[in-house]
């Protein structure tokens, strides 16, 4: 990982600690609702659009772009995934990436929760995710707060 790498996780799973799944609180199988708020798809959208992203977006507020379906049964929020990923900021600054990590989808920013459903496992996605979606008002180690972040993910398995 790189030299943010391990603060970024730490700060990934503080971050999601009040959704976090125990043993004795059973995982909530519903696809999460959350909606970005119209002025930060606005600003987004701009993003797409000025760099000639051909995106998907999505009715919560975060754009995509499948790279490759990937076969077999998608994850759900209550799923256990092993990824490679990278995540940048817009200027296209690198300030995590892993390989071959294993998360618990409901410990992770939104938008992970969201993006990594639509993909099954053998499958890779880029995520444009607005500030709400992410880590919001929240500055985390090289990611200012109220930033728009991509990641490349590819879903290696559901475990």
């Amino acid at each position: 990982m790189k030299k943010y790498g391990f603060a970024f996780l730490i700060g990934v799973l503080l971050l999601a600690g009040c959704q976090q799944n125990t043993d004795q609180t059973p995982c909530d199988p519903t696809p999460v609702s959350i909606k970005a708020p119209q002025a930060e798809v606005a600003t987004l959208k701009q993003y797409i659009d000025s760099n000639r992203i051909a995106a998907t977006a999505d009715e919560r507020g975060f754009y995509y772009v499948i790279h490759a379906p990937g076969a077999g049964a998608k994850p759900t929020v209550c799923s256990n995934v092993t990824v490679n990923y990278k995540g940048q900021l817009t200027n296209g600054e690198e300030f995590d990436s892993g390989n071959q990590v294993s998360f618990g989808l409901n410990q992770l920013i939104f938008g992970w929760q969201e993006g990594i459903p639509l993909i099954a496992p053998g499958g890779s996605i880029t995520l444009y995710l607005p500030p709400t979606l992410a880590y919001g008002a929240q500055a985390q180690p090289g990611i200012p707060a109220n930033s728009i972040l991509v990641f490349k993910i590819d879903l290696i398995r559901v475990n």
